[in-house]
């Protein structure tokens, strides 16, 4: 396989996209030919010297990657989701909408169902003919290890929940509260979350409606995520008295994020819905110079 640093001689492909403004360098490459590295990716992602975006989308067909063959069955392609700084990531909501966007836009799939295989197992997808794209994001879990999140002396209990990836969800009264966000939030027992965690931070705006603001693991501040998202919805309606499993009725709430709004669904088995736009900006090629120098 050859590696983009040291021996791609070949321009490389790239398209630009995001989800309510969680953005994201889109690399097809269907026969897993091209192998990114971290510093590849963050070049890529850098948004003074680079191409500029909170990860990079590589599209591969999940036959074609040792990570996704298992997967190949049910989902023809596979997401390989990097975070801004070149670290792996297990999924990526805003991601998943903006990948399924791109494949209908390369014409690899028409609107309807789509399944895409990721690290956080199959994803099915819904393009809607009125462009927005909902997403089936998985069950929750809501481990019972909790952190204590703390920004310029302030501190917060935050709930644990895990949407593939890991989340920790901090109620406050202002999302100024939140401080600039572009270091980690500190949060103790640092023990309870191994490999980092996406840390978000919610305010009310009414009734089921509440608005965040998220630091990535691995991209510092972004505009959106949508699995913190959904996070964010379970814990709300926890913490509202609301559990679609007790209730036998699904809970939706409206969670504005500072790129746009998503709409999230709980269900009585625990599926958690995602409803939100998608859109493909720009494409071209990156001068493989620029990456080698």
């Amino acid at each position: 396989m050859d590696h983009v640093t040291n021996t791609q001689a070949a321009p490389l492909a790239f398209l630009k996209g995001h989800g309510t403004e969680n953005d994201f360098v889109i690399v097809p490459d269907a026969d897993n030919a091209v192998d990114l590295s971290p510093a590849d990716v963050a070049r890529l992602c850098d948004r003074r010297a680079g191409i500029g975006g909170d990860g990079v989308l590589h599209v591969v067909r999940s036959a074609a990657h040792p990570e996704a063959k298992a997967m190949a069955d049910e989902a023809e392609w596979f997401m390989d989701y990097r975070n801004a700084d070149g670290s792996v990531a297990e999924m990526c909501g805003n991601g998943v909408r903006v990948f399924a966007r791109y494949l209908e836009h390369a014409g690899h799939v028409a609107a309807g169902e789509v399944a895409v295989a990721t690290r956080g197992g199959v994803k099915h997808v819904h393009l809607d003919k009125d462009g927005s794209v909902t997403v089936a994001m998985g069950r929750a879990v809501l481990p019972e290890e909790s952190v204590t999140v703390t920004v310029d002396g302030r501190s917060w209990p935050a709930r644990n929940v895990n949407m593939g990836n890991p989340h920790a969800v901090a109620f406050v009264e202002s999302l100024d509260h939140a401080g600039d966000l572009r270091a980690e939030p500190p949060y103790q027992p640092a023990s309870v979350y191994p490999d980092g965690v996406n840390i978000e931070f919610v305010a009310d705006r009414g009734p089921r409606h509440v608005a965040m603001r998220v630091h990535e693991r691995g991209a510092s501040e972004t505009r959106s995520c949508g699995t913190g998202a959904c996070a964010v919805a379970v814990a709300t309606a926890r913490r509202d008295g609301l559990d679609p499993a007790e209730s036998g009725t699904p809970v939706t709430y409206t969670v504005d994020v500072l790129g746009g709004t998503l709409i999230i669904t709980e269900h009585p088995d625990g599926r958690v819905d995602m409803t939100g736009p998608a859109v493909i900006v720009a494409e071209g090629v990156v001068d493989p110079s620029w990456l080698t120098s």
